[in-house]
């Protein structure tokens, strides 16, 4: 028997006795713990979204589009869509090269790069823009060579993409490493000894092979940065119509007693972030079709 179809049938046999031991639970048990899951997500997650959408219709549809079409709204609307437009490309290619450099070579400094990568997940991103006015800043260290070369960084668009860069670039690689570590170098390692080059290995073997898991990675790095505020609000010196994000023209807003602005444009991020748990999800259903056939497969004794 394959070594595959035996990890197959032990995850099947884990998943039934799982599910075996869970249903020898009293009902007023399951019952409890399911009313007190949903009671926690409702206060949690379903109240705090209604609640958005509620104050920002509270005046009417007139004023909720008026809050959104007027012009600084859609500087902020177009800056963090620009912002989003440069950050999750470079990410995504970072990921796939710092995942495939990880899980396919073995080099010096390789522990290092895991380290680094998930750097960001440990800062603050406040500290993250902290350190970006450090260095880019006019006190900065290298704030005096810029300003005599006139390149602006912070309090500036740029500064808020490399900010948003920082805290975005681990999405990618950490859904990517522990997939391709998973599916081992066999592939890789058949297709180059029957001649492909590395460069067509990559796009005929690896890249199909982790096609759910990047897209999964990129929509991760694709919300964050549409929703970063901490790094963003450092560097960007809330400059209106210039340097504000959806997230800094929702405080700005919110501080001056605009309650239905602010949650106009608090309901379009809002949007945003329900359309990418929709895609994951829908993401994550057929990421794991494969495996749930497969196990449908040994449970019907296909591959006997």
């Amino acid at each position: 028997m394959p070594p595959d179809a035996v990890v197959s049938r032990d995850l099947l046999a884990l998943q039934r006795a799982a599910y075996a031991s869970a249903r020898t639970e009293k009902p007023w048990v399951r019952r409890t713990l399911i009313g007190l899951a949903l009671t926690f997500v409702a206060l949690l997650v379903l109240a705090p979204l209604a609640i958005v959408f509620l104050f920002a219709f509270e005046k009417g549809r007139d004023v909720y589009f008026a809050a959104l079409t007027d012009p600084v709204a859609w500087s902020a609307i177009r800056l963090t869509l620009f912002t989003a437009a440069v950050c999750v490309p470079i990410n995504t290619a970072f990921g796939v090269a710092a995942a495939w450099a990880i899980t396919k070579f073995d080099f010096r400094g390789k522990s290092l790069l895991i380290t680094l990568i998930d750097l960001p997940f440990a800062v603050s991103p406040v500290i993250a823009g902290l350190i970006f006015v450090l260095l880019f800043g006019l006190q900065g260290w290298l704030g005096p060579w810029l300003v005599e070369h006139g390149v602006k960084v912070i309090f500036a668009p740029a500064g808020i993409v490399l900010a948003t860069m920082f805290v975005t670039f681990p999405f990618v690689a950490r859904e990517l490493v522990p997939l391709m570590q998973a599916q081992g170098a066999e592939e890789e390692q058949a297709a180059m000894m029957l001649g492909a080059s590395g460069w067509k290995t990559f796009w005929r073997v690896t890249l199909p092979n982790v096609k759910w898991g990047l897209l999964y990675g990129v929509i991760l790095c694709n919300a964050r940065a549409m929703g970063e505020f901490g790094a963003v609000s450092v560097v960007s010196g809330h400059v209106r119509g210039l340097t504000n994000t959806m997230t800094l023209h929702v405080e700005i807003l919110y501080n001056e007693y605009d309650t239905a602005g602010a949650f106009a444009v608090a309901s379009l991020l809002t949007l945003l972030a329900l359309v990418t748990l929709v895609l994951k999800s829908l993401i994550e259903s057929r990421h794991l079709k494969p495996l749930k056939a497969k196990l449908a497969r040994e449970a019907r004794g296909d591959d006997a």
